[in-house]
Protein backbone atom coordinates (compact mmCIF):
# COMPACT_ATOMS: atom_id res chain seq x y z
CA UNK A 1 0.00 0.00 0.00
CA UNK A 2 2.96 2.34 0.57
CA UNK A 3 3.42 2.37 -3.59
CA UNK A 4 -0.31 3.55 -4.46
CA UNK A 5 -0.52 5.89 -0.98
CA UNK A 6 3.04 7.79 -2.66
CA UNK A 7 1.00 7.57 -5.94
CA UNK A 8 -2.06 9.08 -4.58
CA UNK A 9 0.41 12.53 -3.60
CA UNK A 10 1.58 12.82 -6.95
CA UNK A 11 -0.20 16.13 -8.86
CA UNK A 12 -2.99 15.12 -10.92
CA UNK A 13 -3.37 16.30 -14.80
CA UNK A 14 -5.59 16.56 -16.83
CA UNK A 15 -7.32 13.84 -18.87
CA UNK A 16 -9.51 13.47 -21.59
CA UNK A 17 -13.21 12.54 -21.08
CA UNK A 18 -13.51 10.62 -23.90
CA UNK A 19 -13.08 7.05 -23.08
CA UNK A 20 -11.92 4.41 -25.80
CA UNK A 21 -14.10 1.21 -26.64
CA UNK A 22 -12.62 -1.55 -24.33
CA UNK A 23 -12.65 -4.84 -25.22
CA UNK A 24 -14.13 -8.06 -23.17
CA UNK A 25 -11.32 -9.79 -21.13
CA UNK A 26 -11.11 -12.81 -19.37
CA UNK A 27 -8.60 -14.71 -18.08
CA UNK A 28 -7.61 -16.05 -14.37
CA UNK A 29 -8.22 -14.22 -11.28
CA UNK A 30 -4.16 -13.25 -10.73
CA UNK A 31 -3.87 -12.74 -14.74
CA UNK A 32 -6.34 -10.14 -14.49
CA UNK A 33 -5.65 -8.45 -11.52
CA UNK A 34 -1.96 -8.08 -12.64
CA UNK A 35 -3.27 -6.64 -16.14
CA UNK A 36 -4.91 -4.12 -14.55
CA UNK A 37 -2.42 -3.42 -12.10
CA UNK A 38 0.00 -3.16 -15.29
CA UNK A 39 -2.56 -0.48 -16.71
CA UNK A 40 -2.76 1.11 -13.45
CA UNK A 41 1.51 1.48 -13.54
CA UNK A 42 1.40 2.80 -17.20
CA UNK A 43 -1.66 5.21 -15.77
CA UNK A 44 -4.12 3.77 -18.62
CA UNK A 45 -6.71 4.32 -15.88
CA UNK A 46 -9.52 3.94 -18.27
CA UNK A 47 -8.50 0.57 -19.14
CA UNK A 48 -7.25 -0.37 -15.18
CA UNK A 49 -11.07 0.19 -14.46
CA UNK A 50 -12.19 -2.26 -17.35
CA UNK A 51 -10.06 -4.50 -16.24
CA UNK A 52 -10.73 -4.47 -12.70
CA UNK A 53 -14.06 -4.55 -13.48
CA UNK A 54 -14.06 -7.25 -15.81
CA UNK A 55 -12.36 -9.09 -12.71
CA UNK A 56 -15.17 -8.72 -10.51
CA UNK A 57 -17.71 -9.57 -12.88
CA UNK A 58 -16.27 -12.88 -13.34
CA UNK A 59 -14.59 -14.07 -9.99
CA UNK A 60 -17.19 -11.75 -8.19
CA UNK A 61 -16.40 -13.69 -4.66
CA UNK A 62 -12.58 -13.30 -5.25
CA UNK A 63 -10.27 -11.15 -2.54
CA UNK A 64 -8.97 -9.97 -5.23
CA UNK A 65 -12.31 -8.83 -6.41
CA UNK A 66 -12.48 -6.80 -3.86
CA UNK A 67 -9.19 -5.20 -3.90
CA UNK A 68 -9.79 -4.45 -7.43
CA UNK A 69 -12.49 -2.20 -6.42
CA UNK A 70 -10.14 -0.40 -4.08
CA UNK A 71 -8.17 0.05 -7.03
CA UNK A 72 -11.07 1.47 -9.30
CA UNK A 73 -11.98 4.11 -6.97
CA UNK A 74 -7.94 5.04 -6.89
CA UNK A 75 -7.83 5.07 -10.69
CA UNK A 76 -11.19 7.05 -10.51
CA UNK A 77 -9.19 9.60 -8.44
CA UNK A 78 -6.64 9.88 -10.93
CA UNK A 79 -8.91 10.87 -13.53
CA UNK A 80 -10.63 13.34 -11.47
CA UNK A 81 -13.65 11.43 -11.03
CA UNK A 82 -13.92 12.22 -7.79
CA UNK A 83 -17.82 11.75 -6.88
CA UNK A 84 -17.27 8.05 -8.91
CA UNK A 85 -14.07 7.52 -6.51
CA UNK A 86 -16.03 8.64 -3.28
CA UNK A 87 -19.02 6.52 -4.12
CA UNK A 88 -16.32 3.30 -4.80
CA UNK A 89 -14.37 3.91 -1.67
CA UNK A 90 -18.17 4.60 0.36
CA UNK A 91 -19.74 0.93 -1.29
CA UNK A 92 -16.29 -0.86 0.07
CA UNK A 93 -16.03 0.68 3.60
CA UNK A 94 -19.60 -0.34 4.12
CA UNK A 95 -19.93 -3.75 2.65
CA UNK A 96 -16.06 -4.05 3.93
CA UNK A 97 -16.19 -2.94 7.88
CA UNK A 98 -12.78 -5.39 8.48
CA UNK A 99 -11.19 -4.84 5.60
CA UNK A 100 -7.15 -3.97 5.81
CA UNK A 101 -6.86 -0.83 3.67
CA UNK A 102 -9.71 1.23 4.77
CA UNK A 103 -7.17 3.36 6.15
CA UNK A 104 -6.09 3.94 2.84
CA UNK A 105 -10.06 4.22 1.45
CA UNK A 106 -10.63 6.75 4.07
CA UNK A 107 -7.92 8.85 3.10
CA UNK A 108 -8.74 8.15 -0.76
CA UNK A 109 -12.63 9.49 0.32
CA UNK A 110 -10.89 12.76 1.92
CA UNK A 111 -8.18 13.45 -0.82
CA UNK A 112 -11.39 13.33 -3.41
CA UNK A 113 -12.65 16.44 -1.52
CA UNK A 114 -9.38 18.61 -0.79
CA UNK A 115 -8.51 17.88 -4.61
CA UNK A 116 -11.72 20.04 -5.50
CA UNK A 117 -11.09 23.10 -2.54
CA UNK A 118 -12.60 26.46 -4.00
CA UNK A 119 -11.00 30.01 -3.34
CA UNK A 120 -12.56 32.02 0.06
CA UNK A 121 -15.19 33.75 -2.37
CA UNK A 122 -16.86 30.53 -3.47
CA UNK A 123 -18.62 27.51 -1.47
CA UNK A 124 -17.14 25.58 0.84
CA UNK A 125 -18.77 22.76 0.64
CA UNK A 126 -15.64 20.63 -0.70
CA UNK A 127 -13.76 22.25 2.20
CA UNK A 128 -15.83 20.79 4.87
CA UNK A 129 -16.27 17.51 3.06
CA UNK A 130 -12.53 17.08 3.28
CA UNK A 131 -12.68 17.69 7.08
CA UNK A 132 -15.09 15.65 8.17
CA UNK A 133 -13.53 12.56 6.16
CA UNK A 134 -10.08 13.00 7.52
CA UNK A 135 -11.21 13.82 11.06
CA UNK A 136 -13.32 10.71 11.27
CA UNK A 137 -9.84 9.05 9.19
CA UNK A 138 -7.73 9.94 12.32
CA UNK A 139 -10.72 9.25 14.96
CA UNK A 140 -10.64 5.61 13.50
CA UNK A 141 -7.12 5.06 12.75
CA UNK A 142 -4.95 7.27 14.34
CA UNK A 143 -1.63 5.84 14.14
CA UNK A 144 -1.67 4.89 9.86
CA UNK A 145 0.45 7.41 8.10
CA UNK A 146 -2.40 8.64 6.59
CA UNK A 147 -3.77 9.89 9.77
CA UNK A 148 -0.38 11.51 9.60
CA UNK A 149 -0.93 13.03 6.47
CA UNK A 150 -4.36 14.29 7.27
CA UNK A 151 -3.28 16.03 10.34
CA UNK A 152 -1.21 18.28 8.37
CA UNK A 153 -4.11 18.71 5.46
CA UNK A 154 -6.92 19.97 8.56
CA UNK A 155 -4.21 22.75 9.57
CA UNK A 156 -4.70 23.76 5.74
CA UNK A 157 -8.71 23.19 5.96
CA UNK A 158 -9.20 24.65 9.08
CA UNK A 159 -7.49 28.11 8.22
CA UNK A 160 -9.22 27.96 4.71
CA UNK A 161 -12.97 27.83 6.88
CA UNK A 162 -11.45 30.55 8.87
CA UNK A 163 -10.69 32.61 6.04
CA UNK A 164 -13.99 32.23 4.69
CA UNK A 165 -15.89 33.31 7.59
CA UNK A 166 -13.59 36.37 7.83
CA UNK A 167 -14.04 37.24 4.13
CA UNK A 168 -18.29 37.17 5.03
CA UNK A 169 -17.55 39.05 8.34
CA UNK A 170 -15.30 41.85 6.60
CA UNK A 171 -18.07 42.53 3.92
CA UNK A 172 -21.09 42.32 6.53
CA UNK A 173 -18.22 45.29 8.64
CA UNK A 174 -18.15 47.47 5.23
CA UNK A 175 -21.89 47.48 5.07
CA UNK A 176 -22.10 48.46 8.14
CA UNK A 177 -24.07 45.27 9.64
CA UNK A 178 -22.60 44.81 13.18
CA UNK A 179 -24.66 42.59 14.30
CA UNK A 180 -23.72 39.96 11.51
CA UNK A 181 -20.22 40.73 11.15
CA UNK A 182 -19.74 39.82 14.78
CA UNK A 183 -21.38 36.81 14.37
CA UNK A 184 -19.01 35.87 11.75
CA UNK A 185 -15.81 36.81 13.48
CA UNK A 186 -17.29 34.98 16.34
CA UNK A 187 -17.37 31.83 14.54
CA UNK A 188 -13.73 32.36 14.25
CA UNK A 189 -12.62 33.01 17.44
CA UNK A 190 -15.27 29.83 18.88
CA UNK A 191 -14.79 27.28 16.25
CA UNK A 192 -11.12 28.35 14.62
CA UNK A 193 -9.06 29.48 17.44
CA UNK A 194 -6.02 28.09 16.57
CA UNK A 195 -5.67 29.19 12.87
CA UNK A 196 -3.64 32.18 11.72
CA UNK A 197 -7.56 34.01 11.51
CA UNK A 198 -7.52 34.57 14.79
CA UNK A 199 -6.15 37.63 15.81
CA UNK A 200 -8.03 39.77 12.81
CA UNK A 201 -10.97 38.60 14.01
CA UNK A 202 -10.94 39.84 17.64
CA UNK A 203 -9.64 43.19 16.43
CA UNK A 204 -12.54 43.12 13.76
CA UNK A 205 -14.66 42.25 16.77
CA UNK A 206 -12.91 45.62 18.84
CA UNK A 207 -14.25 47.74 15.61
CA UNK A 208 -17.53 46.21 15.06
CA UNK A 209 -17.95 46.81 18.84
CA UNK A 210 -17.25 49.86 19.21
CA UNK A 211 -19.42 50.87 15.91
CA UNK A 212 -22.34 49.48 18.59
CA UNK A 213 -21.18 51.24 21.74
CA UNK A 214 -20.50 48.50 23.17
CA UNK A 215 -16.94 49.74 24.67
CA UNK A 216 -16.61 46.89 27.76
CA UNK A 217 -17.08 44.17 24.80
CA UNK A 218 -14.50 46.05 22.63
CA UNK A 219 -12.16 46.25 25.47
CA UNK A 220 -12.91 42.28 26.61
CA UNK A 221 -11.73 41.63 23.04
CA UNK A 222 -8.80 43.82 22.59
CA UNK A 223 -7.40 42.14 25.91
CA UNK A 224 -8.13 38.54 24.55
CA UNK A 225 -6.29 39.77 21.43
CA UNK A 226 -3.41 41.25 23.66
CA UNK A 227 -3.12 38.28 25.84
CA UNK A 228 -2.26 35.74 23.35
CA UNK A 229 -0.97 37.89 20.51
CA UNK A 230 0.83 40.77 22.53
CA UNK A 231 3.54 41.42 19.47
CA UNK A 232 0.84 41.56 16.86
CA UNK A 233 0.05 44.52 14.68
CA UNK A 234 -3.53 43.35 15.08
CA UNK A 235 -3.34 44.01 18.46
CA UNK A 236 -1.36 47.19 18.29
CA UNK A 237 -3.96 48.50 16.21
CA UNK A 238 -6.44 47.28 18.47
CA UNK A 239 -5.01 49.17 21.52
CA UNK A 240 -4.59 51.85 19.06
CA UNK A 241 -8.31 52.48 18.50
CA UNK A 242 -8.85 51.85 22.55
CA UNK A 243 -6.83 54.62 23.42
CA UNK A 244 -7.84 56.74 20.66
CA UNK A 245 -11.56 56.82 22.34
CA UNK A 246 -10.42 56.88 25.60
CA UNK A 247 -10.64 53.13 26.68
CA UNK A 248 -7.56 51.96 27.68
CA UNK A 249 -4.35 54.01 29.09
CA UNK A 250 -2.13 55.02 26.88
CA UNK A 251 1.51 54.12 26.79
CA UNK A 252 0.61 51.11 28.98
CA UNK A 253 0.10 49.15 26.17
CA UNK A 254 2.20 46.10 27.27
CA UNK A 255 0.39 45.10 31.07
CA UNK A 256 -3.46 46.23 30.09
CA UNK A 257 -4.81 43.32 28.17
CA UNK A 258 -3.22 41.22 31.32
CA UNK A 259 -4.51 43.51 33.97
CA UNK A 260 -7.59 43.95 31.89
CA UNK A 261 -7.97 40.09 31.83
CA UNK A 262 -7.57 39.25 35.38
CA UNK A 263 -10.23 41.85 36.74
CA UNK A 264 -12.62 40.15 34.32
CA UNK A 265 -11.80 36.79 35.99
CA UNK A 266 -12.24 37.86 39.30
CA UNK A 267 -15.38 39.12 38.69
CA UNK A 268 -17.16 35.81 37.84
Amino acid sequence: MNRIFALLLLPLVMVGCSKPELAEQTGSVGALYNQAMDELASKDYPEAIHTFEELERQHPYSAWATRGQMMIAFAQFRLQEFEESILTAERLIKFHPGHDDLPYLYYLRGMAYYYRISDIHRDQGHTRGALMAFEELINRYPDTIYARDAKLKITLLRDHLAAKEMDIGRYYLQQSSYVAAINRFQNVVRDFDTTSQTPEALYRLVEANLALGLNNEAQRNAAVLGYNYPDSDWYRDAYSLLTGQNLAPAGEEKNWARQLLKGIKQSF
